[in-house]
């Protein structure tokens, strides 16, 4: 992807050959940055293929099952100190 676009960074005419290396490579910094910050989005835990395991427990700790919404949090801890209002 950074590759891409760096292809079509436009460096103005009078600019040195450190200055073009200087927006170059922040240019690439930031193209990085991004790239990383949209792999971390990716790790995001979510309740996906876990909500039937939790609510199992659940109704095996407290005796009732109880749905997990979707917007409980994603650590199990946490989600338990929250059970009785699902």
């Amino acid at each position: 992807m950074s590759q891409d676009l760096l292809a079509a960074l436009d460096v103005p005419d009078d600019a040195t050959d450190d200055e073009a290396a200087a927006i170059a490579a922040v240019v690439g910094a930031h193209l990085r940055d991004l790239e990383a910050e949209a792999a971390e989005e990716g790790d995001e835990e979510t309740w996906t293929d876990r909500k039937w395991s939790f609510a199992g427990r659940l109704r095996s700790t407290r005796g009732h099952a109880a749905r997990v919404p979707d917007g409980a949090p994603t650590d199990a801890w946490a989600a338990s100190g929250r059970a009785d209002r699902f």
